[in-house]
């Protein structure tokens, strides 16, 4: 079946085909794209740097955490820290955190993940999509596989541009890098099924918290300009049952806070039946001018928006930026 897969930090994603039919899988990240195509690709220093920008993004994270903690009471955003937190403190102390540990600061990777994305894979919803995107992080690895593992045809991602034995490869963030073709704002996609990786989920709601970096709602925001997605698109999210919640307080989330309609865990499939509004775009004036500088697809969407309508957007309050935003700025090095 088919896969969106993204590649991070920001970036449209893997768009993958399955069951005998035709799909896309598409990789959009700004280094692969600045890249030039024709010079071998180094792996081993994309994962180094990957690796690097990913500890430092952790670090980051957690500073941002200690200071929403310390101030819960003027931070708006201290009870998400709360819950985050108290989630990854769950999954570390009760021994089903997985690689890459610690979970903290990451969209955490759990015992039992395959038998979860295995549960997904055995949905209608899933079994009679033509394009899925899912998100790059370890807990999804296995739903990524099970999409580019049928037999399709690429047309960003090229089948037959991976070597026999290297589908498990490109679903990792090396292999998507390697492999994907980057796509822009004008690509032609119908997504049927979006695969979300999630720190916290309320089964009653559908309310999902990530990781803090709002990357994930910004991939959501692009897709909906692009008209690939709209709020018929299911979103479903893999996770272990350590993961559910009930104290997500709906009337605080934000506009463009991603809810779920789908829990797939190891031992239950949960329909949601989310009330929650799904977000209608990009919301400008909630997007800071240090992500909006760092993030080149989103400058392009601003100023062609600003061409096309004769109006200025708003921008966001100003914010430290998290490491992970300027991985966009690096080239992978070639050999």
């Amino acid at each position: 079946m088919p896969l969106l897969f993204q590649a991070p930090p920001l970036s449209l994603h893997y768009f993958a085909a399955a069951v005998s039919r035709r799909a896309t899988v598409a990789v959009a990240s700004a280094a692969r794209s600045s890249s030039s195509s024709s010079a071998p690709f180094d792996a081993a220093a994309f994962e180094a740097e990957r690796l690097r920008l990913d500890a430092a993004a952790r670090d980051g994270m957690a500073s941002a955490a200690a200071a929403a903690g310390a101030a819960a009471e003027a931070d708006p955003r201290a009870w998400k820290w709360a819950i985050r937190k108290r989630v990854w403190d769950a999954l570390e102390a009760e021994g089903v955190a997985r690689d890459p540990r610690p979970v903290h600061h990451r969209i955490p990777n759990f015992d039992g993940a395959a038998a979860a994305a295995d549960s997904l894979g055995r949905l209608d919803v899933f079994q009679n999509a033509q394009c899925v995107k899912v998100n790059p992080d370890s807990p999804q690895k296995q739903v990524r596989f099970l999409t580019l593992s049928v037999d399709g045809i690429f047309s960003v991602l090229d089948s037959q541009m991976i070597p026999i034995g290297c589908i498990p490869e490109a679903c990792t963030s090396v292999g998507a890098a390697k492999y994907g073709k980057s796509i822009g704002l004008d690509e032609r996609l119908k997504v049927d099924l979006i695969v979300i990786g999630s720190v916290a989920v309320d089964p009653n709601s559908g309310a999902r918290l990530g990781k803090g970096e709002g990357f994930a709602e910004l991939e959501y925001g692009m897709l909906r300009y692009m008209g690939a997605i709209d709020d018929s698109t299911m979103i479903v999210t893999t996770v272990h049952d350590k993961q559910l919640v009930d104290d997500i307080p709906v009337e605080k989330l934000l506009v463009h806070d991603v809810p779920v309609d789908i829990i797939c865990t190891a031992t239950q499939v949960i329909f949601t039946n989310t009330a929650i509004p799904k977000p209608q775009g990009i919301y400008w004036e909630k997007l800071s001018p240090e992500k909006l500088g760092q993030i080149r697809i989103l400058r392009e969407l601003k100023r062609r928006i600003e061409q096309e309508t004769g109006t200025v957007l708003p921008c966001g309050p100003s914010e430290k930026l998290p490491p992970t935003a300027q991985r966009g700025r690096r080239r992978p090095r070639r050999r």
